[in-house]
């Protein structure tokens, strides 16, 4: 998946010393651990786990009480953080020769060889028994056996993704409709039954989104996707089109957005949220021109970070305010 890669190479480690000294052996394992979320850019799930968050709380008002439990958000986190992982990691391995002839991404840990492939397929494999576990944990505490029935498929469709690159310019879509299932699955997690047009609405939502500002990220790699035969809207329709495509996609986004608050009932706090993210989206789009890539990472990283955030807060914040209060 597009995502920032300009990372400098991370040192080797020094081996632990015989004496009582375990600082080395202690920064080995904290590299390791930088290096293993630098491969899947753990920090990126600020996009998509908001939104499933956001998804847990408004299904969440048709269960007793009107809440998720504790124990729906965790299985709901463990779920996302582990199939975002897997399809993470997987990208990596497919993309990986690659990567290793793209200046910006030649640092990435497996063709920069701080990680090998045997490697990287255990961690794919640890995470893809994480999100077996959790989606079982739906069925064995709550009943709900979706999680379980549908879990491949979405797993399948996250990383399909990493295929879709190499025959249609629409790939952003792809990984945008990949990306969006993050609220519907929530949504089916918590409380299947109250599946509607809000859902439905979110996911679209979400697709839009996040196809958008994979098109202004993908701008960066014109050059190399049309030398390595890759398919992406910049690369074949050129930046300024395809940067009208995501203005049209934003517009898009903040008209859905208060038609989910509409169908769901939400609030003046929700809706404060959408005209803020009408903003931050104006300004992201705003930022980037079609022969001006240098405030890229402000616009994909900095701005759909709080864009995600902001929303989800205001509608947990919006359900809350308008719950009974736990006796």
């Amino acid at each position: 998946m597009n995502a920032p890669s300009d990372q400098s190479p991370i040192s080797a480690s020094s081996p632990a010393s015989e004496s009582a000294d375990f600082g080395p052996a202690k920064r080995g394992a904290i590299e390791s651990i930088r290096v293993w979320t630098d491969m899947i850019k753990f920090a990126h799930s600020v996009f998509a786990l908001p939104f499933a968050i956001m998804a847990t709380f408004l299904a969440g008002r048709s269960l007793p009480g009107q809440r998720p439990s504790w124990l729906h958000l965790v299985l709901i986190v463990v779920c996302m953080v582990a199939a975002r992982s897997v399809a993470m990691t997987f990208n990596r391995i497919v993309d990986a020769r690659i990567d290793a002839r793209n200046p910006r991404t030649a640092t990435r840990p497996l063709p920069a060889g701080k990680l090998t492939m045997l490697q990287a397929w255990v961690f794919l494999a640890i995470f893809f028994v994480t999100y077996a576990i959790g989606c079982f944990g739906f069925y064995i505490k709550f009943d709900n056996p979706w999680p379980m029935l549908l879990g491949g498929p979405v797993l399948m469709m996250l990383c399909g993704y990493s295929f879709a690159k190499r025959f249609t310019r629409w790939s952003h879509f792809w990984l945008g409709c990949a990306i969006g299932l993050s609220p519907l699955a929530a949504w089916i997690a918590i409380h299947p039954a109250t599946l509607g047009w809000p859902a439905v609405l979110l996911w679209v939502t979400v697709m839009l989104w996040m196809a958008g500002f994979d098109i202004i990220y993908a701008c960066q790699d014109i050059d190399v996707d049309r030398k390595e035969g890759l398919f992406s809207l910049p690369s074949k329709i050129g930046p300024g089109a395809a940067l009208m495509i995501t203005r049209v996609a934003h517009v898009l986004v903040v008209g859905l957005l208060v038609l989910v608050g509409k169908l769901s009932g939400l609030g003046w706090v929700y809706f404060v949220g959408v005209g803020i993210v009408a903003v931050l989206l104006l300004i992201e789009n705003l930022s980037v021109r079609p022969d001006d890539f240098s405030k890229v990472n402000l616009a994909f990283f900095t701005i759909n970070g709080i864009v995600s955030l902001l929303l989800a807060t205001c509608t947990v914040i919006d359900v809350l305010m308008n719950m009974p209060p736990v006796l």
